[in-house]
């Protein structure tokens, strides 16, 4: 059956266009149940015993939950107890529309067969499809499909199944929409109403998201300032009476935040926003509309540390804060502004801690999020006492104008706090990695087993098969996806190529293994455990290049002369057989050992000479050689805690393989910009403000050494005559302090095509976001794992440099352990008037001693446990001696001893250990 309608609509250029649109009907969908014996489903999904214990609908059931219900309660959705759900097309195409992650995670459960989840195509169903009443909205169209979807499907159950027992229940939490069901003789629920009926599971009650009408708080007192509709903060943007930004919440000061205005035409980039009603309930990284103060009211950042600690009365107490804050002192200030309105919440699931409410019987407490940009939580919970000690997940719901704090509800209990792989899993929540295993539909496209490559494969690449290929990598690399070759030609050049792993064999453009690759973005490295960009089939077997196996691969291949010029370039899709996998360490061996002279060493020696003239190239022309401590543990090979710490040893193997995979990626955009210059995708580092140097120029200019920044290779010039005699760490300090001014790289599109730019751009934007966060995850992974490192080593005197002089603090560095941490010499209630801070230098003096950066300074290192929530490496100064800091190690040693004891007993028992 076929349905059309036929409109008109004019196009840019004023003419008018004709437009049919037909739709398709048929009475052969099916309806996915077990029990109806009328359509010839080969496969159904839906359960004949479809059980879910509820005192409201004791009989087998299905449940047809509306949009709005997938969308605020698809955690209770994706619970395992809620089984044999049917989705309609009008309601999954609500969805998508509104929400593409939501829509990501319902789609996700309908693929899991142990959900018995059901999509039926109600807009294409004879039965079920409903034209659209003249002066009918579309919302209201959309809802009464949902009513004739629901009950068609009772009608239809009833009358397979002989008028048995199974009914089908609709949930809405839209009163005018349940009204109009109950009429049609539909059952139905609201959702929280169906969810507290059931009797398996009482505690899916706490993972009920709370309504609008439920997130109004009942109390008189308005803390804040109603939110601006849509409609008026665009009309006021459009005229520059309001700006759009990014809301950046201040880690240190819970009242404080920075919005970075959207828009090249914005005269100032950054607005200030200081205090409670201010901030208006904005979130990090939510978008808002801002309205600028005028210049009497602008203020400077403020330099004081609060943390939001709830305060006597959690609805009140901005007046205490906002004196503490206005203590703060004078410097630069800015333009101030106010949040008017949201225009896009970015909202996230956010893992912490519960602090229980000291009311016996309370359902009501406060939920602390680890990340401090983020205030406090309401939730309501009946298991508070089983979640204490805890890390756990929760969502906001909503943020009412006369509530503290935003309220939510519980998601997940994720484990034991302070737990290697409770923390493990909250790092990667917290940094948006992926990480759930790879679906079946993903899996479903990955080759067969046993693969190899045939005789055909060859035909169409090229046999390098016979080359004398190996790989470098850090040890216990087993997704090796580079390799390298050497040889030398008859006209005495030389031959070099880097071949890459050829992924996109196994991988075909849109599938599902394919747009899940897109999503991951990057494989992620934490201490001791990695998530894969592709399925461990193809990132550490097929698309591997071990040693003696034959691979794909996508190779670029040079040939050069003596001085490592090239004389021309290939890039071709070959078949390698890898010779050997070598470590760093091991490839230095054989470089190093002058009685080995075979095939792979004398190889190794070649690629190695060469590298050393192209870096010395690339140094002539101004590449600058930055510097970043990295540190490696030692990892017990029971428990997988970390036993040892140092920093990472750099080998000419490690500059040989970087110099070569660096041209490789220079001839490859070479290449592409040349051929496709109108569609490339490049990779950059932008230009650092000059603004971002300063405090590199500084710190060279108090020991007596100019830095010029005008250009890279005047900077390279300038970092590589910073020598000081008798102090051969400055250098290195001062390279690492040069990598804190640097910009992060990006990729970027060049293209004229508006479509193809819409698809890349997004792609591109997904790429530089996981990339960014990959970083980060690996960073606090680090970060723990250093932790659980000085946990059983009680307290530490080490030897360290300062990189940053602050107004009431020093940041050192320990070059053996690749650490960071802050000396403090006041705290913020009791300022100490033995501190004298000057910006020139800059410098600190404390008790008559004056600190400049890179000084040489001793300290106890030792883990602050006091805060279970966010455990601290401290420091505290022993040489110089300094009376007046705020921080005694062997107290904060004595208040986490229960956790250093319990490290020092296993430490007893003596085992090997292997390397990450």
């Amino acid at each position: 059956m076929l349905k059309s309608k036929t409109f008109v609509k004019k196009t840019r250029s004023g003419g008018i266009l004709k437009v049919v649109r037909e739709h398709y009907l048929r009475d052969d969908i099916w309806c996915g149940s077990e029990v109806c014996g009328e359509c010839r489903d080969e496969s159904p999904v839906l359960q004949r015993d479809a059980c879910m214990e509820s005192s409201l609908c004791p009989s087998p059931h299905y449940l047809i939950p509306d949009t709005n219900v997938i969308l605020h309660q698809i955690d209770i959705l994706e619970d395992p107890l809620i089984k044999n759900v049917i989705f309609l097309q009008t309601v999954l195409q609500e969805v998508r529309h509104r929400s593409a992650p939501v829509y990501k995670r319902i789609r996700d459960a309908i693929h899991n067969a142990d959900k018995h989840f059901y999509t039926f195509t109600n807009e294409h169903h004879r039965e079920t499809f409903i034209e659209r009443e003249p002066g009918e909205s579309a919302n209201d169209r959309n809802d009464r499909a949902i009513r004739v979807a629901a009950r068609w499907y009772g009608q239809h159950l009833s009358r397979a199944a002989g008028g048995g027992e199974l009914q089908v229940v609709l949930l809405t939490d839209d009163q005018d929409n349940k009204e109009k069901a109950e009429k049609n003789g539909i059952l139905v629920y609201k959702c929280e109403e169906y969810v507290k009926s059931l009797i398996a599971n009482p505690e899916l009650v706490d993972r009920l998201a709370l309504t609008s009408d439920q997130n109004e708080i009942n109390s008189g007192k308005v803390l804040f300032l109603e939110h601006l509709p849509l409609s008026k903060i665009q009309a006021g943007i459009k005229s520059g009476i309001y700006l759009q930004g990014t809301f950046h919440a201040s880690r240190d000061n819970y009242l404080e935040a920075t919005v970075f205005v959207h828009g090249e035409a914005a005269e100032r980039k950054e607005v200030l926003i200081q205090g409670l009603q201010s901030l208006n309930r904005a979130l990090h990284q939510d978008v808002v509309a801002v309205e600028l103060l005028s210049r009497e009211c602008w203020v400077s950042p403020s330099e004081v540390v609060l943390q939001d600690d709830g305060g006597k009365d959690e609805d009140t107490g901005e007046e205490e804060v906002e004196d503490k804050n206005k203590s703060a002192e004078a410097s630069i200030l800015k333009p101030t502004g106010r949040v008017v309105g949201i225009i896009k919440r970015n909202w996230r699931p956010y893992c912490g801690l519960l602090s229980q409410s000291n009311i016996k019987e309370a359902t009501r407490h406060l939920f602390t999020p680890d990340d401090r940009r983020i205030p406090r939580i309401r939730i309501e919970t009946r298991q508070a006492s089983n979640l204490v000690g805890h890390k756990i997940m929760v969502v906001i719901d909503g943020w009412p104008k006369n509530s503290r704090y935003p309220n939510g509800h519980f998601v997940k209990n994720l484990g034991d706090v302070g737990g290697k792989d409770t923390e493990t899993e909250v790092i990667l929540l917290e940094h948006d990695v992926p990480h759930l295993p790879f679906s079946q539909a993903v899996l479903s496209f990955l080759p067969k087993m046993p693969w190899g490559i045939t005789e055909e494969d060859v035909k169409n690449r090229m046999d390098l098969r016979h080359l004398c290929v190996c790989s470098v990598d850090p040890p216990g690399c087993t997704d090796i996806d580079d390799a390298l070759h050497f040889r030398e030609l008859e006209n005495k050049n030389f031959e070099v190529g880097v071949h890459i792993a050829d992924v996109s064999h196994f991988i075909r453009p849109g599938n599902a293994l394919d747009q899940e690759a897109a999503n991951r973005g990057t494989t992620v490295y934490l201490c001791g455990k990695r998530i894969d960009m592709v399925p461990e089939l193809l990132s550490s077997n097929l698309c591997s290049l071990r040693s003696d196996v034959e691979r794909f691969a996508f190779s670029c291949i040079w040939e050069m002369n003596y001085s490592a010029e090239i004389i021309k370039t290939h890039f071709t899709k070959s078949v390698i057989k890898s010779k050997a996998s070598l470590t760093y360490a091991e490839a230095q061996l054989r470089i190093d050992d002058t009685s080995l002279n075979d095939d792979i060493t004398q190889s190794l020696r070649g690629l190695n000479r060469l590298a050393k003239i192209l870096k010395a190239k690339r140094v002539e022309k101004g590449a600058l050689s930055l510097s970043s401590p990295e540190v490696r543990f030692h990892m017990d090979s029971e428990t997988h805690d970390p036993v040892d710490l140092h920093t990472k040893e750099l080998m000419e193997t490690n500059s040989m393989v970087e110099e070569f995979m660096l041209l490789a990626n220079i001839s490859v955009a070479r290449k592409i910009y040349e051929e496709f210059s109108e569609c490339a995708l490049l990779r950059k580092h932008p230009s650092p403000p000059p603004s971002n140097y300063d405090i590199l120029i500084k710190a060279a200019k108090s020991k007596g050494l100019l830095i010029h920044t005008d250009t890279a290779k005047a900077l390279a010039d300038s970092l590589n005559l910073a020598e000081i005699e008798g102090f051969p760490y400055f250098n290195t300090l001062l390279r690492i302090l040069a990598t804190r001014c640097m910009m992060q790289a990006v990729a970027l599109l060049i293209t004229h095509t508006l479509l193809y730019s819409d698809i890349i751009a997004t792609l591109c934007n997904n790429l530089n976001y996981r990339h960014k966060m990959a970083q980060y995850a690996q960073r606090a992974s680090v970060a723990f794992n250093t932790q659980l490192f000085f946990k059983s080593k009680g307290i530490l005197n080490e030897d360290g440099f300062i990189l940053f002089v602050r107004k009431n603090a020093i940041i050192i560095l320990i070059p053996k352990y690749g650490l960071e941490g802050t000396v403090f010499f006041e705290s913020k209630d009791k300022p100490s008037p033995h501190i004298a801070f000057s910006d020139e230098g800059p410098t600190l003096t404390v008790e008559g001693h004056t600190f400049f950066m890179f000084d040489k300074v001793k300290v106890t290192v030792a883990l602050d446990a006091s805060n279970i929530q966010h455990q601290k490496i401290r420091m505290a100064l022993i040489e110089p001696h300094i009376t007046v800091t705020n921080y005694n190690p062997h107290n904060i040693l004595t208040s986490g001893s229960d956790l250093g004891m319990r490290a020092k007993k296993k430490k007893k028992k003596k085992k090997k250990s292997h390397k990450y």
